[in-house]
């Protein structure tokens, strides 16, 4: 899927007037409000950032959709587009990650680079027997949130920063939480339409990130893309704009700015 999508522009939100344009993807349980600690340590005169809801999550939760990657893809072009932005750097988080490289294969001349934090590989990421019926039922249920919070960041944080994520997840749609985990763990795999390209590309990862941490980047898109490099985070597990916000804005920014 290329191109407008039918209907209007999905939400967004822009941070700084700089001459480097940003797209930033958020997870799969929050909106654009998981970015809210890292945003306090961007450069907003070197950059300008988009911060988007995907359909189904904060200003756009009653929007309707097919709650797709190739959906969110087309939708995040359709925000540069209305802001003019002819090229641009995506960042995506998690399941932003996988947006942000079906991304790069709609609009290959458009995308200047992609840096994902704890990203989605081009080729999806299967949960299996538990892990699956923990993240189905993350859809519906507070607690199995909770569960997801505190695994995928390695059991490290106190119980006021997890009720904290519980809460941002409440600005989601359980119609939408559904369809997408579909598509970013058993959607379509991408990865071989994409190896070899030379898209600059940083990947974040934390150490306490026990299924996209440092490893599964180096198996698959250190594979990939001949100009991946990885930045290994030592106090950051799966939610690193959340854990170690500022680390992370540097990170990027001195990626971004070369």
């Amino acid at each position: 899927m290329t191109g407008h999508v039918a209907g209007p522009v999905i939400p967004y939100e822009v941070q700084g007037n700089g001459p480097e344009r940003v797209l930033a993807l958020h997870h799969w349980l929050s909106d654009r409000s998981s970015f809210g600690h890292l945003r306090r340590y961007l450069d907003g005169g070197a950059f300008s950032y988009a911060f988007v809801d995907c359909r189904g999550y904060g200003e756009a939760m009653d929007t309707p959709g097919t709650y797709t990657m190739e959906e969110v893809a087309a939708d995040a072009l359709a925000v540069a587009d209305d802001l003019g932005w002819d090229t641009f750097s995506v960042i995506g988080h998690s399941m932003g990650g996988k947006a942000a490289q079906q991304l790069l294969l709609d609009a290959p001349s458009r995308v200047r680079s992609i840096i994902g934090v704890s990203p989605v590989p081009a080729s999806g990421f299967p949960l299996e027997g538990e892990m699956w019926e923990l993240f189905v039922g993350a859809v519906e249920d507070s607690g199995n949130r909770r569960t997801v919070f505190d695994v995928t960041t390695g059991g490290r944080h106190n119980d006021a920063w997890l009720d904290a994520r519980v809460r941002g997840s409440e600005r989601s749609s359980p119609v939408a939480l559904r369809s997408y985990l579909e598509s970013w763990t058993r959607g379509s795999d991408i990865h071989e339409r994409l190896e070899g390209n030379p898209t600059p590309v940083l990947v974040v990862a934390g150490v306490n990130d026990p299924a996209m941490g440092p490893d599964t980047m180096r198996s698959t898109w250190l594979q990939w893309y001949p100009n991946a490099e990885l930045e290994v985070l030592n106090d950051a597990g799966h939610f690193a704009p959340d854990e170690s916000p500022e680390t992370l804005a540097t990170v990027v920014e001195g990626f971004l700015g070369r």
